[in-house]
């Protein structure tokens, strides 16, 4: 009996012991469990540059009965030019060219571009095709010193906190060997800003909400068409997407709310003493499949 007291204290300890231990265990399985359940949690992401080509309105908001476009739509006869085998090789080869030559420049000239081109370049851009033809897109272009210092003071205010506490180490890290931080220069010295605003939803002379299906992917292929387009006119830029900006840039510009910022293109001539990193593309055997 005297045995039994002196270790009650012992096994009282260990009893504890073993509860505070399976408590723990049970409590970070319900964490675990909790955690695969929530979506992972990305604070650099801003609201304006998530996915919405599944943007659904309201139905109260929408007008089904018309959606801009006439029910009977004409079609006429297509007509274009074909080419012979080898002059479609030569072009395809030459434009591949072209294109291969397109870089992302930090470092643009103030030299002045003519304007001309820049309405060219949007007109190209304008030709993307789109969800329903609704062409969901606004390019807005900037060349007033007051507003592109404006744009500039947003957009460093906000990437100096992504930098710092959004984006993470390992972004971070990664963008080093790219000499990129959140200084931009470019956006007061090059001669255009192009704001690139995808629209959600369209506006109806009724005051009904127009929907815009694939926005997103629309606006996207867009982009890429002036891309190429600027690159044909020997045009340069850098795609900027201004994280946690959209709001402030909308505002700034007047844009309405069924706009969202996309993109933010500075455009002009290189720098003489401008550099871009030595990288290389994949080649043509690890970006195609061919079934």
């Amino acid at each position: 009996m005297a045995l039994f007291s002196s270790l009650t204290p012992a096994f009282v300890a260990i009893i504890c012991v073993l509860i505070a231990v399976m408590l723990k265990k049970t409590t970070q399985k319900k964490e675990k469990r909790e955690s695969k359940s929530k979506p992972l949690s990305h604070p650099w992401v801003e609201e304006d540059l998530k996915d919405s080509t599944d943007h659904h309105l309201e139905e109260e908001e929408v007008d089904k009965e018309f959606q801009g476009l006439d029910e009977n739509v004409a079609h006429i006869p297509f007509f274009v030019e074909r080419y012979c085998e080898a002059e479609m090789i030569k072009r395809s080869q030459t434009f591949y060219e072209l294109l291969n030559k397109r870089r992302s420049v930090r470092f643009l000239s103030d030299e002045p571009v003519p304007k001309e081109v820049i309405d060219n370049v949007i007109r190209t851009a304008g030709t993307s095709p789109s969800g329903a033809h609704t062409e969901p897109w606004t390019f807005v272009v900037v060349q007033d010193p007051y507003l592109k210092h404006k744009i500039r003071e947003i957009v460093e205010e906000e990437e100096e906190i992504n930098y710092k506490k959004r984006m993470g180490d390992r972004w971070v890290n990664d963008l080093k060997r790219l000499r990129t931080n959140w200084i931009k220069e470019y956006l007061d010295t090059a001669p255009y800003l192009i704001l690139v605003f995808k629209q959600v939803y369209g506006c109806l002379p009724n005051g009904k909400k127009k929907t815009h299906y694939y926005n997103e992917i629309s606006v996207s292929i867009a982009c890429g068409i002036l891309l190429a387009a600027l690159q044909n006119v020997g045009l340069y830029t850098v795609t900027s997407t201004p994280l946690n900006c959209g709001p402030q840039l909308r505002v700034l510009l007047q844009r309405p709310a069924n706009e969202k910022l996309l993109l933010l293109l500075p455009v002009g001539y290189p720098k003489k003493d401008a550099t871009v990193p030595a990288l290389t593309r994949k080649p043509l055997e690890d970006i195609m499949v061919v079934m």
